[in-house]
């Protein structure tokens, strides 16, 4: 038997109330010649027999499970088991469009210099609520300038990587808890081209529930780190600056108020006014007596929306 063009891989962690979801945006695929490689790595909740019950019905799913070891070596694991010439990233709480994977392998296959390729994706809630489309830079040389000035252009969950590229740079760094996503991002810009497709590839899941400010810390520590290990392999004299996480807010008030509004002008600017109002009221809950959660609120309630967004 032919071994598959593409290796689906997906880590599991505790995931049970999006996995559905997530393994179904797979499953339905208008490319169907995949492998679908899944670890669950050592849940505790109902994740497994979700996986289970799946893998039961879809011989393309090709499932273990075990002790919890972390993203970073269960990445690594599933790419020590695939078959397929390219690996697909898919995150358990994310939805990937049906013509994902059609778009990357006919990208990758006009493209052979190209190793890394991601795309647009529409960042939604753990609602399914649509708040904003975020378009990447497209072409390797933007990528690559934009990136010598501290600005990164990947959604690791969007990305179907060459086997051959991810090998040649030994796979994900296990030392790194968060943050090896980056690190192999960076080290595979130093082989090869690295592209973004236009088109929204998938639904990338934020989750309002605050992050620990320990674990933001650890994030951006880690990603300084790797930022000066990549400078240092290419010989830069200056150093450039690791940016903190995007889409989440820190366990604090005030970081919670500013994504509150944030989310919720994403949402009116896309067109969606009811989410709109729920992240405006949401404002108003945690600070009653700032202006701007009250024009959020007031914007949503009765402004038009943005005729761009509405066409």
């Amino acid at each position: 038997m032919m071994p598959p063009t593409v290796s689906v891989a997906m880590s599991v962690y505790n995931s049970q109330s999006f996995l559905k979801a997530a393994i179904e945006s797979i499953l339905h695929q208008t490319f169907e010649d995949f492998e679908f490689i899944i670890i669950d790595d050592g849940s505790t909740d109902r994740s497994l027999k979700i996986l289970q019950h799946y893998a039961a019905q879809d011989p393309r799913i090709r499932l273990s499970s075990r002790e919890n070891r972390g993203v970073p070596a269960t990445r690594n694991e599933i790419l020590a088991q695939a078959q397929g010439e390219l690996l697909a990233v898919m995150d358990a709480d994310d939805v990937a469009l049906p013509d994902r994977l059609q778009r990357q392998v006919d990208f990758l296959h006009h493209h052979p210099n190209c190793v890394w390729l991601g795309g647009a994706f529409t960042l939604i809630d753990e609602r399914d609520r649509i708040l904003t489309t975020i378009r990447m830079a497209e072409d390797n040389e933007t990528i690559q300038r934009i990136l010598l000035e501290g600005h990164t252009s990947f959604l690791h969950s969007s990305a179907m990587i060459r086997k051959s590229a991810l090998r040649q740079v030994n796979g994900y760094d296990e030392r790194f808890k968060t943050g090896s996503d980056l690190d192999l991002w960076l080290k595979l810009t130093e082989i090869g081209e690295v592209s973004n497709l236009p088109e929204v590839v998938v639904k990338y899941r934020i989750h309002t529930q605050s992050i620990s400010s320990d674990q933001q810390a650890s994030q951006w520590q880690n990603a300084q780190l790797i930022f000066d290990a990549a400078c240092q392999r290419r010989g830069l004299s200056y150093r450039i600056p690791a940016t903190g996480c995007r889409f989440r807010p820190t366990a604090d008030r005030a970081s919670q108020l500013d994504y509150m509004l944030k989310y919720g002008w994403w949402a009116f600017n896309s067109a969606q006014r009811w989410t709109a109002l729920f992240y405006g009221w949401r404002a108003l809950m945690l600070s009653p007596l700032t202006l701007a959660a009250w024009k959020l609120l007031i914007c949503s309630l009765s402004k038009p929306l943005p005729q761009s967004a509405t066409r």
